[in-house]
């Protein structure tokens, strides 16, 4: 029985014409039926490494510093899971536990020994980031001294330095043209 005005339900499938194209060549395998559509294997993934790679600027007590944006957000996780954060800390373990998997697996370990006379302080400046070792790979490594700590240190002098012992400061500061001097200082780098 075929409709009012139209074809019958059998030739209906066997019309060409405008938009419809030949049966036999319609789905041809392996050709893309949007040839100038997007290509494949093109943002199957989110662009992490584009937005985590990037540089972002943090303060940390005070002072600032360049890290990469994963790094940053690693710190921030870690900060609120010691903070209380149960779910960040569970993530931030997960992160640490993970990372030291994929070093085991990657890199062999490589142990640095540092000797340290017993009292000494020279241990604990680089964690405060008071002071930088220049080559830690050495055995007789130099550590110098972060400008911000000279000056602080110079403010709270009660007497003046002696020419012998500015000279030794000036060796011992890491980048002594950035240290703001005292007006009675004499050995200016």
């Amino acid at each position: 029985m075929t409709s009012l005005g139209g074809p019958s339900d059998d030739t209906e499938e066997d019309v060409v014409g405008y938009r419809r194209p030949p049966r036999t060549t319609r789905f041809a395998k392996g050709k893309s039926g949007n040839p100038s559509g997007r290509p494949r294997g093109r943002h199957r993934e989110a662009p992490y490494q584009s937005v985590l790679g990037r540089m972002v600027t943090i303060r940390e007590g005070g002072t600032t510093r360049r890290v990469t944006a994963a790094e940053a957000f690693l710190l921030q996780l870690a900060k609120r899971g010691v903070e209380g954060d149960g779910a960040a800390a569970r993530a931030s373990l997960a992160v640490i536990e993970e990372a030291r998997l994929r070093q085991v697996a990657v890199a062999p370990l490589h142990i640095v020994w540092k000797g340290v006379d017993p009292g000494s302080v020279t241990s604990a400046l680089e964690p405060l980031r008071m002071a930088r070792i220049l080559d830690p790979y050495r055995t007789t490594a130099r550590i110098v001294l972060e400008p911000w700590l000279v000056e602080a240190a110079l403010a709270h002098l009660p007497q003046p330095l002696n020419p012998a012992n500015q000279q030794v400061i000036v060796k011992a500061t890491r980048t002594p043209h950035k240290v703001r001097w005292p007006a009675w200082w004499c050995e200016h780098p």
